[in-house]
């Protein structure tokens, strides 16, 4: 994974900045703290400002508004408050929200009805080494920098 992120932090096409130089800002929404370190030290790797955490749907929320992220990470099953009823909270309140649902394998109906409501993509965990670049892209594009 090391070697990987290293090429990675030299690679224009990953990097976490805006146009102007400026770190993305991200929050991770994850029920799992090794998931959310997982993919806090993926993307902070690579220039993205982690601005926030969320162990749960309604966290996710009230940190979004909170903080403004301009990306989001959003697992699909937490507690509380789940990451569908989560991301269709976020969307009612703001449509330009950039969510990238964070799903294992299995989860494929619910990623779809994600999409359908307002995700702009999804990610399969974990994220591994065979997957980290496919993960960086979708971020990059998704956040549209």
């Amino acid at each position: 994974m090391e070697e990987i992120l290293s090429e990675c932090q030299k690679a224009l096409e990953f990097n976490g900045k805006k146009s102007e130089g400026q770190a993305l800002k991200v929050l991770i929404a994850d029920d799992a703290t090794f998931i959310r370190k997982s993919i806090s030290r993926i993307l902070s790797s690579v220039g993205y400002e982690i601005a926030g955490e969320a162990c749960n749907g309604e966290e996710a929320v009230e940190k979004y508004f909170e903080i403004k992220p301009d990306i989001v990470t959003m697992d699909i099953t937490m507690p509380v408050k789940g990451g569908i009823e989560a991301l269709e909270e976020i969307i009612r309140k703001d449509r330009g929200a950039k969510i990238v649902m964070v799903s294992a394998i299995g989860y494929q109906n619910m990623v779809k009805e994600a999409i359908m409501k307002g995700a702009k993509n999804f990610v399969v965990k974990p994220i591994k080494t065979d997957n980290v670049r496919t993960f960086l892209k979708i971020i990059k594009t998704v956040a549209g920098a």
